[in-house]
């Protein structure tokens, strides 16, 4: 078969149609360029568009704020994990489905990802399900959506989940999934809970604290949001931890760290920056013996 060998610079052959050819794709390239639907200003706008965390003053979580959902590190975790650190939950929107359309996917998936900066991909906000409740403390035991616009500002999506069928489950684990929805129903209800069940009861409709452990349980099903730090999945931003919908349960009926979630709020001293960024206060053993030595000039 033969080949045009010759850029459209040597008039031979289909010369002009190809250089009609190159300047459509050019105009084409500049009008995507111009309203920013070009592939890579989709992706620079989910993941270096920086977002501003609320900052709790109380201590608590309160509907209306502005947070993200952190899987903590675990020292004793499984040896089999490809992630270590604290991971957060994350909208992963499909790759093919990013070449194709001009705004996100609906539903859209979701992974567990090491970031620590708050950006459009990872900032969920606390909404009510009944009735227009911001400023007022969540509280555990009570419905609350997680809704996240990954940095556009005509779409709200929600974190949702619903039963695993054969044609609808996670991709790896095959577990119940979660995924992003725009579509408001109960499906997209959840709970936050006390780690310790022997406490549990005790502490329902206390305030959820911020940047604590918490469960995360999704109200339909009864099945609690998990991160599989052994299972990755190779997204639109590279390979990522799988998240899905189950409760995980050691010999005592505890839930394992998979199931721990914190919503994690803005650092007051620093705005770009999250309460995980500050430092760990020293021990009450190691600040009793700098005292003792007189290391603590305080």
């Amino acid at each position: 078969m033969a080949q045009n060998l010759y850029g459209p610079g040597v008039r031979i052959g289909n010369w002009n149609e190809d250089v009609y050819l190159e300047e459509e794709l050019m105009k084409d390239f500049l009008e995507k360029r111009d309203k920013g639907k070009l592939l890579i200003q989709r992706r620079r706008r989910l993941k270096q568009n920086l977002m501003q965390l609320s900052m709790t003053e109380d201590g608590y979580i309160h509907y209306g704020d502005k947070v993200m959902l952190v899987n903590p590190d675990d020292p004793d975790t499984e040896a089999d994990v490809f992630l270590g650190g604290d991971l957060s939950l994350c909208m992963t929107p499909d790759e093919i489905q990013s070449h194709l359309r001009d705004e996100l996917e609906v539903p859209c998936g979701l992974s567990a990802v090491q970031a620590k900066t708050p950006i459009g991909r990872n900032t969920f906000t606390i909404l009510s399900v009944h009735r227009d409740a911001t400023g007022q403390v969540l509280r555990y035991g009570q419905d609350f959506c997680l809704g996240i616009t990954g940095g556009f500002d005509n779409k709200m999506l929600y974190l949702s989940s619903d039963h695993r069928t054969l044609l609808k489950s996670s991709k790896r684990s095959w577990l119940q999934e979660v995924y992003l929805t725009d579509e408001v129903s109960h499906m997209n209800c959840w709970q936050a809970a006390f780690p310790d069940p022997q406490l549990r009861l005790e502490y329902e409709g206390f305030p959820v604290p911020a940047n604590a452990k918490i469960l995360i349980n999704h109200c339909h099903t009864n099945r609690g949001l998990a991160a599989h730090r052994h299972l990755f999945l190779s997204t639109y931003f590279g390979k990522e931890a799988e998240v899905v919908a189950h409760t995980y349960l050691d010999s005592h009926r505890v839930e394992k760290p998979r199931n721990h979630w914190m919503l994690v709020t803005g650092n007051p001293r620093d705005a770009s920056s999250t309460m995980l960024d500050l430092p760990k206060p020293p021990a009450e053993d190691t600040r009793a013996m700098e005292q003792a030595m007189g290391l603590d000039t305080q």
